[in-house]
């Protein structure tokens, strides 16, 4: 295996060019205004339709529509409630492939603008920081819901008064319909609930909404997508109890009609994957909460036995496209990617050098999921990118903070590994080898840190990992010239010991990368050790330290697979084309083959092989794509030469140099006993740039979080025409 050359260039090729829009043809204005509004009308229409259910009109339409139409109910129902939604992730494809690689556009306006999305609202809430676009979202789902109950409850009532029943009997009729309607009010959020848990979903890339901020949104849409599905299920409970046939309607299982016994399974499988999300049980036991969150399996299932196939149509848009991203998903995470190298920083850090093909496209504020086989098979975990994609075409690199007993396990390893005189417990199986799969990268997909002219970056301990990986990429592209990159840029790091701080010099040495950083952009890092009262008498505040990294490569010559994340659009856009024909396809021949010939009417049984014919589509005619993708993929790098990286060279060391012009600590001041001062430090970075845009972006702790968006708030809020806009933005994941 070849070192790589000192001479040998690594900077990746990137489309995206950060910069002032240019003007471009009429026609591709026209096409691109085209589709995008295309796409907006077909999921506003969609949403509309969902909203305006439960009046009488829509409902009367609906019903003509279903009844008059050559599909059938199942087929009209999904054509009304799920086709939407698959419409615009197919479309959605074709916007990305053809206009992603435009130029992001800075805000040139004259005045600086507030922006919905960066706009803190509520910082101390239970979902953590809260900004106005989100506030919006969640106050219109809140209507939706107390609306579609209050609409049922009116048309219910009068359809009950038109009886000539007793009270006691109009009041159970009354609660088994509200049951029913609450029930098919959590199928529509179960739908929005599906969207944001798929990881490389192109709804979210579209929107460029990265998983990780989705992972909140599917936190509070599972509170309540189970709180509805919990009143659905109690409301029928109380009803039975009444009548006393409580344990003979809970153990029925109707062939037409509602199946009432899956109903029961799948309504305590989501009890249990409920509870132990709950923070506490999340945070102190997340093993139990990982596990029990692969119930969704039978909740699905069942959910569709329970209801029916025409039923199960009104979310079966939204949780095809999750299987269609799980598969992708699982195809990906099934390869082995070798670990290039990898070392144990003093301060209680561990560094992974993976091995990337040329083509994996991915911005610094990406993050992956990574499993080591030699300690489970099961367990991933999250991390963010420490290296930019300017960094080199063959690598990528994270930052692991030792925190727990996954980490500390894999730090053993490694040190085993390095040290093999040194070993207490010999363990040959690891062959000086570790293998990991990687599924991802995922985060935005367009690197929005580029487009502040202003920046403040606030971390917490490792937190500062991801901001290693921004700083990179804005002295990579300083070196090439590029006119637009923030050009002020305060990078604010609380640490709780002075030894965290040694992992600066895992910065690429920024003279070598940018020879006249310095002259192109002011950069300003403040470090707060909140633990240490004065520097250790030593290293006179000074951390930069030599760090021996362990070659890890083998013979397998395996990198991280270009399936997911922000993938080829091309294949993706296929792979969900391809499965969503193959799904209508196969159904269509299941009725016409078999469910009209043998005359299947029970319900539950329709409703699993409905379920079937999603899981298969994604399985036989996706697996085909796949197969042609990864060939594509290997022919497409045949000719790139493979390197091992060097990386116990004098730029990954970070060895301290004799001209402190060429390490990124001579931009450093350390203060030790002391917190952040976000006010003084908000205002004094304010006053000197003026009526200006400022990104704001954050990766520590919730407190942290907390303090900063609270401070962007109160300096919004302060009403001077002087002071600069700060535009909030968080990058912690927290599943």
């Amino acid at each position: 295996m070849a070192e790589l050359p000192a001479l040998q260039p690594l900077l990746a090729e990137r489309k995206l060019e950060i910069g002032y829009s240019k003007k471009k043809p009429i026609l591709h204005t026209l096409a691109k205004f085209m589709l995008k509004s295309l796409m907006c009308v077909i999921f506003f229409l969609w949403v509309a339709a969902i909203f305006a259910l439960p009046t009488g009109i829509v409902r009367r339409l609906l019903s003509k529509f279903i009844n008059g139409s050559i599909f059938g109910i199942t087929g009209n129902i999904f054509l009304c409630f799920s086709a939407p939604i698959l419409a615009v992730a197919i479309l959605g494809f074709i916007y990305v492939a053809a206009f992603s690689g435009e130029n992001v556009k800075r805000n040139t306006f004259k005045f600086p603008r507030y922006s919905l999305w960066t706009f803190p609202v509520l910082v101390d809430g239970p979902f953590g920081v809260i900004s106005a676009a989100e506030l919006i979202g969640i106050l219109l789902l809140t209507i939706y819901v107390f609306w579609s109950i209050t609409a049922y409850a009116v048309k219910d009532h009068g359809f009950i008064e038109s009886f000539s029943l007793t009270l006691r009997d109009k009041s159970l009729l009354m609660l088994e319909l509200i049951g029913l309607r609450l029930g098919l009010i959590g199928l529509f959020c179960l739908a929005f609930l599906f969207l944001t848990v798929a990881r490389g979903s192109i709804l979210l890339r579209m929107t460029d909404i990265p998983f990780e901020q989705a992972a909140r949104y599917h936190v509070f849409l599972g509170h309540l997508t189970m709180a509805i599905f919990t009143l659905h299920g109690l409301f029928y409970v109380v009803v039975w109890a009444l009548q006393g046939q409580l344990l003979q309607q809970i153990l029925e299982w109707k062939e037409i009609g509602i199946a009432n016994l899956p109903g029961v399974i799948s309504l305590t499988a989501g009890l249990l994957m409920w509870v132990t999300s709950l923070r506490p049980v999340r945070r102190t036991y997340f093993q139990i909460f990982f596990y029990s969150h692969q119930l969704y399996v039978i909740f699905v299932v069942f959910l569709a036995l329970h209801v029916g196939d025409f039923i199960f149509s009104y979310a079966a848009g939204a949780i095809f496209l999750f299987i269609l991203d799980r598969f992708l998903r699982f195809c990906q995470s099934r390869t082995t990617v070798d670990v290039l190298s990898a070392a144990c920083h003093p301060c209680g850090t561990l560094e992974f050098i993976l091995s990337k093909p040329p083509r994996l496209r991915y911005n610094s504020l990406s993050f992956i999921f990574l499993q080591v086989r030699e300690l489970s098979w099961l367990q991933w975990h999250p991390f963010s990118v420490s290296s930019s994609p300017l960094d080199g075409t063959h690598h990528l690199s994270v930052l692991i903070k030792v925190l727990g007993d996954w980490t500390a396990k894999l730090s053993d390893i490694i040190a085993s590994v390095s040290e093999p005189s040194q070993k207490l417990d010999p363990r040959p199986e690891f062959k000086g080898r570790i293998t990991a799969s990687v599924e991802g990268p995922y985060g935005h997909e367009l690197p929005y840190h580029l487009m502040y002219e202003n920046l403040i970056l606030v971390a917490g301990g490792i937190g500062i990992s991801p901001f290693f990986a921004i700083l990179s990429d804005i002295l990579h592209l300083s070196s090439e010239g590029k006119a637009c990159f923030p050009k002020n840029i305060l990078v604010i790091w609380a640490v709780k010991k002075s030894k965290e701080l040694s992992l600066l010099s895992t910065i690429n040495n920024a003279h070598s990368i940018s020879p006249s950083f310095s002259e192109k952009l002011h950069l300003e890092i403040q470090s707060y050790v909140t633990q240490e009262s004065e520097p250790p008498s030593l290293e006179e505040g000074r951390f930069a330290e030599k760090v021996d990294y362990t070659p890890l490569l083998g013979d397998s010559n395996n990198s991280i697979s270009c399936l997911v994340g922000t993938g080829n659009n091309f294949w993706g856009g296929i792979y969900v084309l391809v499965s969503t024909i193959g799904f209508i396809v196969f159904y269509a021949l299941l009725e016409l083959y078999y469910i009209k010939p043998f005359q299947v009417f029970a319900w539950w049984y329709r409703g699993l092989l409905f379920t079937l014919c999603m899981v298969a589509s994604a399985v036989i005619p996706g697996s085909i794509v796949i197969y042609l993708w990864n060939k594509w993929e290997r022919r497409m790098s045949s000719g790139s030469e493979r390197w091992m990286i060097n990386t116990n060279n004098e730029k990954k060391s970070g060895a301290a140099t004799n001209d402190e012009k060429e390490n990124i600590t001579s931009v450093q001041t350390i203060r030790y006993g002391l917190r952040p001062d976000f006010p003084a430090i908000f205002s004094s970075f304010g006053e000197r740039l003026g009526h200006a845009n400022v990104g704001v972006i954050v990766c520590g702790p919730p407190g942290l979080q907390s303090s900063v968006a609270r401070e962007c708030r109160r300096q919004n809020t302060r009403g001077k025409s002087s002071s600069p806009i700060f535009h909030f933005n968080s990058h912690s994941f927290d599943l």
